[in-house]
């Protein structure tokens, strides 16, 4: 992959952003900040499942007042979301918050906004500008909403990232006007394309670090391609800073997903297990489905070091195809061969495949723990073991000559 962009750093709380430092993972809570002992809750949670930083919205002056005894028990930086109200920043900055999320294009009063940026000066609080697709047109005067939108129909992809730019760097002067430059950037649309668009074109006007994500992405089972497409495809091309994967739904799953776009882009190392598994095809002779789900679940509660495992149900190309794997089964007609680092050590029944494995997972990752096996993360030369042969004597189609 290129090398990463280089950018300016800023500090969230001890999270260093840009500069030479690991993208950064966040997210959002979903309930009221208010309703102190939640907030707190999902804070942690999202911090246990990988998260970096955690933004919480602060609309009510009940929010920013919750903000000094969430902020005192989470074990992570935290971010407040401030929209139109310029007293919920201030209010936000002196109960200590690590980074405030403002849209100055929100905030009628100008003096109000330097207010807000001499309070961060003060206190060394990062600020990051959002510029949504959703939010930079015109709200108020339909006039004027109505040229807008008659400018964007005659070639809008062009003209709305132009828009985009230009309210970024209307932003970054009232910043540079007040001497503040820990600024992060963001620019997020609903489609993909336009994403990876502003952003490379943002990347390669300004220094400053940016802070990717997809808006209104939707619900898991799609947002997460609208995501991955936009982010997975900027971070390959070294620009991003800090991610975010937005769902309509539970919050953990961002943090979960993010946390997998990064290891897959060496841009973060794991800390759990590594689950490979082969797809479904004729070949399989075993309820191959089901194992890989039970495995998943009993690697998930029982191992706590990234011990890479694989679950194939084929020994003909299993072995090839899972090389690098600590600990691996292929499985054929009732019975399944485990390998642990290329070296085969059983052959159990279909029955045993499950406990066998996982056997071989605690017996690995406790000879870890004690510096006697090491993670290997590279190529194994795995001998592929003789076929097992069908209940009738007979070798797979895919051996036979």
């Amino acid at each position: 992959m290129p090398p990463r962009r280089k950018t300016r750093q800023v500090d969230v709380g001890g999270v260093k952003i840009g500069g030479n430092a690991p993208v950064a993972l966040q997210t959002m809570t979903a309930g009221y900040t208010y309703e102190v002992d939640k907030c707190i809750a999902e804070v942690q949670k999202l911090a246990q499942a990988g998260a970096d930083l955690v933004r919480v919205a602060v609309p009510k002056k009940e929010d920013t007042e919750a903000l000094p005894h969430i902020i005192a028990a989470s074990p992570v930086p935290i971010v407040a979301d401030v929209h139109f109200h310029y007293q919920r920043a201030l209010e936000a900055v002196e109960a200590g918050v690590h980074k405030i999320r403002l849209n100055p294009g929100n905030i009628q009063d100008r003096k109000q906004v330097d207010r807000v940026v001499a309070a961060c000066r003060e206190r060394g609080v990062p600020i990051r500008v959002g510029v949504n697709e959703g939010g930079i047109v015109e709200r108020r005067d339909k006039d004027v909403r109505a040229a807008e939108k008659a400018t964007l129909a005659t070639s809008y992809r062009e003209n709305l990232i132009r828009i985009m730019l230009d309210k970024i760097a209307e932003y970054l002067r009232i910043f540079d006007e007040n001497d503040f430059h820990d600024v992060v950037i963001s620019a997020k649309s609903i489609d993909p394309t336009l994403v990876i668009d502003v952003y490379t074109a943002i990347s390669q006007r300004w220094d400053y670090p940016l802070h990717l994500g997809v808006t209104h992405a939707g619900p898991p089972d799609t947002g997460r391609i609208r995501s991955i497409t936009a982010l997975g495809t900027l971070l390959a091309n070294g620009v991003g800073d800090t991610i975010r994967i937005s769902y309509a739904a539970d919050p953990v799953h961002e943090v979960e997903d993010g946390k997998e776009l990064l290891c897959c882009l060496g841009l973060r190392s794991r800390t759990e297990p590594e689950l490979i598994a082969c797809p479904t095809c004729g070949r399989i002779e075993v309820d191959l489905f089901k194992l890989v789900t039970d495995v998943r679940s009993k690697l998930a509660h029982e191992i706590d070091i990234p011990v890479k495992v694989a679950v194939m149900g084929c020994v003909v190309n299993g072995p090839g195809e899972c090389e690098g794997a600590d600990v691996a089964i292929f499985a054929g007609r009732g019975k399944g061969i485990i390998y642990v680092q290329g070296e085969q050590k059983a052959t159990v029944p279909e029955s045993e495949m499950l406990e066998a494995l996982l056997r071989e997972c605690r017996v690995f990752a406790d000879r870890v723990r004690r510096g006697e096996a090491e993670l290997k993360g590279t190529q194994l030369h795995i001998q592929p073991p003789d076929p097992l042969p069908r209940k009738d004597g007979s070798l797979p189609l895919s051996v036979v000559k």
